[in-house]
């Protein structure tokens, strides 16, 4: 995060900050404090990730998601290999109204263990370029990732050892198909009619950094209001996740977010997912815990039984919560 000053913060869609994250480093800290303490979701600009790269990305989304079922669900992923083609996930027990497509690590230990990337057949290029997003995707999450860690009192490379070679983070791509019954954008948070894209909930890793087309569909819910996440063609949208909640002591409060079905338009988006390797004990850098210690690995786990079926209340980070903040 170098480079000339600028204002951090851009402009406001609707609200949500915008951060220069090429601008100078400590404005680009302090709005992403700002960010984190106020919002926990934001888009950022002066990434480095080249536009080409981006566009390729949705190109080649668009291109798998328009082949035949059959030929996506040859690639569909099992009970007992969580990358590849799915279109019946559940959120918070409700089906939602999307297909996706997962790809992560080849799985030797840890609860996925035994799964491996799928590639479609056929498709030119699909694969070098997931690999590069992915790829550009993890080190701007290492770059935030200091951020985060200094603007908690840390060494920029504190939570960089939670990561490492055995980090566990994986790409997705979803695709939002037009709906003939969506959710009202202004329904309550669990719609009384109507067919959401994904149902509210918040990332159980680090930081998601999400690449989304044109199309408006992204909200996030602050103050008990949904504000609608509008797209920038420059700009990638952040969120923190789960574990840096607990990591500030709920300072940095995970954002509840989901996505509105549309009756006329389809929708894209490619989130990234930087998550810590399984070994990995989180807990509040700060007096005093709000949590107890939370393994990776076991609550990935839980939270992956309940992608699959509705195997009630999805594990959540208050279940870990101490003393008097239970």
């Amino acid at each position: 995060m170098s480079g000339c000053p600028a204002a951090p913060i851009l402009h406001l869609v609707p609200e949500v900050p915008v951060i220069d994250v090429g601008a100078d480093a400590r404005a680009a800290r302090e709005a992403l404090d700002r960010a984190c303490r106020e919002w926990g979701f934001f888009q950022i600009v002066g990434h480095g990730i080249d536009p080409e790269l981006t566009d390729a990305v949705l190109d080649r989304m668009r291109a798998f998601f328009a082949l035949p079922l059959e030929a996506k669900r040859a690639v569909e992923r099992t009970d007992t290999n969580a990358w590849g083609f799915y279109d019946r996930e559940l959120t918070k027990n409700r089906r939602d109204w999307k297909q996706i497509f997962d790809v992560g690590p080849a799985e030797d230990r840890g609860p996925l263990v035994g799964s491996s990337p799928q590639w479609p057949m056929g498709l030119a290029g699909f694969r070098a370029t997931l690999e590069r997003f992915a790829a550009a995707c993890e080190q701007v999450s290492y770059r935030l990732l200091g951020a985060i860690s200094e603007n908690l009192g840390q060494p920029e490379d504190a939570l960089h050892g939670c990561f490492g070679a055995a980090h566990t983070s994986f790409l997705r791509l979803n695709y939002y198909p037009v709906c003939d019954d969506p959710a009202p954008p202004d329904s309550p948070t669990t719609p009384e009619k109507g067919q959401l894209g994904i149902h509210h909930h918040t990332d159980a890793g680090a930081l998601t950094v999400l690449l989304q087309d044109d199309q408006p569909g992204l909200q996030v819910l602050r103050n008990g209001a949904w504000y609608t996440v509008e797209p920038d063609p420059e700009a990638l949208v952040i969120n923190i996740g789960d574990i840096v909640q607990v990591w500030s002591n709920d300072a940095y409060p995970a954002p509840v977010h989901r996505v509105i079905a549309s009756a006329s338009q389809p929708r894209y988006s490619a989130p990234y997912f930087f998550n810590p390797s399984y070994a990995t004990d989180y807990a509040p850098l700060s007096a005093p815990p709000r949590y107890r210690p939370i393994n990776w690995g076991d609550f990935r786990a839980g939270r992956s039984a309940g992608d699959y079926a509705d195997v009630g209340e999805e594990i959540q980070i208050s279940w870990f919560r101490v003393g008097p903040y239970v």
